[in-house]
């Protein structure tokens, strides 16, 4: 079976998604992509780009399976005379009918924004199969597709949500964690840098070794608080420092690694917490090198989750795999990666509640450390992953 990955936004989840399936499924796995930049032209002529390689290129598929970033009606309409008997998914990292907009986004306030949720729509129309990264972002995409279709003046055709829905299913992401085995992250002998994105550095003491549980302990150091999430507002960066700010004023005794990509336009509060935090920081900024963005997920004790989206949270499943103490909001898709009969002691409800909740993480720092999450999110590995995709693929082929 041969299968063409159509993914007009390589980079980040989306590039290691389609790579690391690619070279772990069964089947002829191809990928027909476009540079991960200006996603809002990606998704109006990303189409028209890759309809035109596909048609001079040597593709033959048995399946099409394209992001949710390309319009798949475009590239189907410009390459028919080729992908007329070819089967075609579309596979939902995220959608632009539920996705959260910024404020400083002009596309909203002109009502621009409808177009790429409409692209998605008449994506989820074209193909054969619509496959979501989660239960909870199926859920809220056909909660949200009939209001998006309303707001039209006529012929909104909520007939077709039903059938759409019809043929969906979830498939989660899958991860390379394993990835994270091979990197043991320092020894005791190993000293760590303080570290930031301005270039300053000095010698910090280290107590950090290797144990059973994968983790690397620091018994004599204070309880590390991490932050692994892109630099951006949906991932709500202002109630994660006002939390720290507040144990700093109190004296709680805590350091904090803030990692994670940032972009032309980074929220203004890590510039303040940059500053106001500085006697707390370990490290501050974009770790490219894979080895040392391992290193510090293994050294890190508390992962304070405050999102106000996340249809999978990849950066927090990394951070489970590698046993950091998780306290993650009761909404978004994170109670799916957690037994239901573990999530009082991971959930809270509201500030107040996150802030008596890390409090108590960090005075009870010997019991944060001794709790494993590993197992939590071991099935999104690729090893269990790939084959998944594949069985569900080709049963595709078979049922349609």
């Amino acid at each position: 079976m041969k299968i063409l990955i159509l993914e007009p936004y390589m980079t980040g989840s989306h590039a290691a998604w389609a790579e690391e399936y690619s070279a772990r499924s069964a089947f002829q796995v191809e990928i027909l992509g476009l540079p991960g930049r200006h996603w809002k032209w990606r998704m109006h002529g990303g189409a028209v780009t890759l309809a035109e390689r596909f048609i001079t290129g040597d593709y033959h598929p048995d399946l099409i399976l394209a992001s949710d970033m390309l319009d798949l009606t475009t590239f189907l309409a410009l390459t028919r005379a080729r992908t007329e008997n070819i089967k075609a998914a579309v596979y939902f990292h995220e959608n632009q009918i539920s996705y959260p907009w910024s404020n400083d986004d002009p596309d909203p306030g002109s009502q621009r924004d409808r177009h790429y949720g409409f692209i998605n729509y008449t994506s989820a129309l074209a193909a054969d199969r619509v496959l979501f990264n989660s239960h909870y972002h199926r859920d809220i995409f056909f909660r949200e597709l009939p209001l998006f279709l309303r707001a039209f003046p006529d012929f909104n055709s909520l007939e077709e949500v039903g059938k759409i829905r019809a043929k969906s299913a979830v498939l989660p992401l899958g991860l390379d964690l394993k990835r994270f085995d091979d990197h043991p992250g320092p020894n005791q002998s190993h000293e760590s840098e303080r570290s930031y994105s301005t270039g300053c550095s000095d010698r910090l003491p280290s107590s950090h070794g290797p144990d059973l549980s994968g983790r690397l302990r620091r018994s004599q150091s204070p309880a590390l608080i991490l932050w692994n999430h892109r630099w951006e507002y949906d991932k709500n960066p202002q109630d994660f420092f006002r939390a720290l700010f507040i144990l700093d004023k109190e004296g709680l005794d805590f350091e904090l690694a803030v990692l994670g990509e940032s972009f032309e336009q980074e929220p203004p509060v890590f510039v303040r917490a940059r500053t106001g935090l500085a006697k707390r920081i370990v490290r501050f900024g974009y770790e490219e090198d894979f080895n040392r963005y391992a290193s510090w997920l293994k050294r890190a004790d508390i992962l304070p989750v405050t999102s106000i989206h996340d249809f999978f949270g990849s950066s927090v499943v990394q951070a489970l795999y590698c046993n950091t103490y998780p306290l993650l909001p009761r909404r978004l898709a994170y109670p799916e990666h957690i037994p239901e009969k573990e999530r009082e002691r991971f959930f809270y409800h509201d500030f107040d509640d996150l802030m008596n909740k890390l409090k108590a993480r960090i005075e009870d720092i010997s019991g944060t450390r001794d709790t494993l999450t590993r197992s939590f999110v071991e099935r999104y590995d690729w090893s269990v992953m790939a084959p998944r995709y594949d069985q569900m693929f080709g049963q595709f082929l078979y049922l349609l």
